[in-house]
């Protein structure tokens, strides 16, 4: 698990600036509006819609926004234009880069990801090069005194959890993608704050890189996720932790 828990670490610091909330709110309301165009706009028979409106409320979004966002899906006013695709693409040490894309116009979108791909040191690739290294997973993230964290692996096995990673204070509980929900809810009944859970995609394998690529590296998936067409990136890359220290500090 350690290069996705890795990259979650520094979207979790770098996402925590005020800066970057209302493009978090934007890229979450596209969701909620495309899941509810899709699934109806009722949560409880809307596997997607119930994750991304969970999604929404672990990142504080306004109660009134989500409302907006999923009344703007099931009206059709929001959502009809947009397409979902996948772009795959090799990074800085040859890792593999898979970047989900909710568009109104997939020229734009392709030609803005080619060019940071090329600015820092990566390439775009064609459909299917790399997409096989990944797989779907539920990845649930806790927040833990040192002191509760066996008994919260503990809980989180026992409700399906697969595996559990343990960095710092934070606890990464990885599961299938249909028990992410089960998981996180054996986790709340036992009170136990959850931070985020959300189905994504976990390599099957990590490259481990030097100071040099990850830098370029970091900054490269940086500039990717910040692409307002851009709802997640995910790649295969291993940092070393004094790199991940510095670029977020």
């Amino acid at each position: 698990m350690g290069g996705h828990s890795h990259w979650s670490q520094v979207k979790r610091q770098k996402g925590a600036a005020d800066a970057r909330r209302g493009q978090v709110f934007t890229k979450l309301g596209r969701e909620i509006s495309v899941a509810a165009r899709q699934g109806g706009p009722d949560p409880n028979a809307n596997f997607r819609l119930r994750l991304a409106l969970q999604r929404a409320k672990d990142a504080n979004m306004p109660n009134d926004t989500i409302e907006r966002a999923i009344k703007r899906g099931a009206s059709g006013a929001e959502g009809t234009e947009l397409a979902e695709a996948t772009y795959e693409g090799y990074g800085p040490g040859g890792i593999a880069i898979l970047i989900d894309v909710m568009t109104d116009n997939r020229n734009r979108s392709v030609s803005e990801i080619r060019s940071i791909f090329s600015r820092h040191g990566g390439n775009l690739g064609e459909a299917g090069c790399v997409a096989w290294l990944f797989e779907g997973k539920g990845v649930v993230i806790v927040d833990a005194p040192e002191n509760e964290r066996e008994d919260l692996a503990l809980v989180a096995i026992d409700a399906g959890a697969e595996d559990v990673d343990i960095e710092g204070e934070r606890v990464e509980i990885q599961t299938a993608a249909e028990d992410l929900e089960n998981v996180r809810r054996a986790l709340e009944e036992q009170n136990i704050k959850v931070e985020s859970a959300e189905l994504t995609k976990v390599a099957k394998s990590t490259i481990n890189l030097g100071e040099k690529e990850a830098l370029q590296t970091l900054k490269l998936l940086d500039k990717l996720e910040e692409l307002d067409d851009v709802q997640s990136v995910h790649s295969n890359a291993e940092f070393p932790d004094e790199v991940l220290a510095a670029y977020s500090g």
